[in-house]
């Protein structure tokens, strides 16, 4: 399989030296165009395909983005990806062309924690073996779009059992610009998330992780390429509003989002392990 044939040059997360990129996630799509988040320094945002789905017309975009595909929402609503491949592709093709700045999309990949599992009936290394086939299919329908890889599993064995079903589909995960982690972010207060970054950054992959909350951040952001987060959301549905805000609460608050992207950076700078995120 060839490589993907995206000009590397676009790509935020491309950049080593400028250290990993932090994507605030958001379900707020016209965040894309919205002046507080494309400053000197704009603000690489995290939307999920299910918001965008919604929209006849799209926001040009004026900062950085990727794209989540939403899976996690449509398996657990309906045991299966009800969109199919043909559809998810038109629609990324869309994103591509009419709001541009697309750093990268997740594929349609099937996460494997037990709830997942008891979503679907199926195992662990069919949500794998599905993972890989959706994206080697959507690489070879569109190599121009900026598809990456996820690893699957639950444990260790289970996600190096994902990277060799890739090897054998021809996909070589060290040469991956990015290479996403999957069903890590609920469950992120014991080591093994830590242990799974560890072992396949030690093997040259780029990863990013889905969701990865501050505390996973300090203790392994050191060997991410990138990450997302919208812990903010949650945060401020169940805070007081901002002073002065007339909304019952913060929830879709640019203000809130931004103050907590830099409390968090100020914290993970001071972290004993330093992340150092673009700003």
């Amino acid at each position: 399989m060839s490589a993907i044939l995206t000009d590397p040059d676009r790509m935020h997360y491309a950049h080593p030296d400028d250290g990993p990129c932090f994507y605030l996630g958001t379900h707020e799509v016209q965040w894309l165009e919205s002046p507080l988040f494309t400053g000197s320094w704009p603000v690489p945002l995290f939307i999920s395909h299910r918001r965008l789905a919604l929209r006849k017309t799209l926001p040009r975009s004026r900062t950085p983005w990727a794209l989540d595909s939403g899976g996690f929402s449509e398996l657990s609503m309906f045991g299966g990806w009800r969109t199919t491949p043909a559809e998810y592709l038109a629609a990324v093709q869309r994103y591509e062309r009419e709001i541009g700045g697309l750093e990268w999309a997740a594929p349609q990949d099937w996460m494997c924690e037990p709830v997942m599992l008891a979503k679907t009936g199926l195992t662990v290394e069919e949500h794998q073996r599905r993972t890989v086939a959706n994206f080697v299919q959507l690489r070879e329908a569109d190599p121009y779009m900026p598809f990456v890889p996820v690893l699957q599993g639950w444990v260790l064995a289970d996600y190096e059992r994902c990277a060799r079903m890739y090897a054998e589909a021809g996909v070589d995960l060290a040469s991956e610009p990015l290479v996403g982690l999957g069903s890590v972010c609920r469950r992120q207060a014991t080591s093994e998330i830590g242990d799974l970054v560890t072992c396949f950054a030690e093997q040259g992959l780029r990863l990013h992780g889905f969701g990865v909350k501050a505390r996973g951040l300090a203790e392994y952001g050191q060997h991410l390429t990138s990450a997302d987060s919208m812990a903010w959301s949650y945060d401020a549905r169940r805070s007081p509003a901002i002073d002065g805000h007339t909304h019952k609460n913060c929830a879709n608050c640019p203000t809130w989002a931004l103050a907590w992207r830099e409390r968090m950076l100020s914290h993970l700078a001071a972290a004993p392990k330093q992340l150092t995120l673009t700003a």
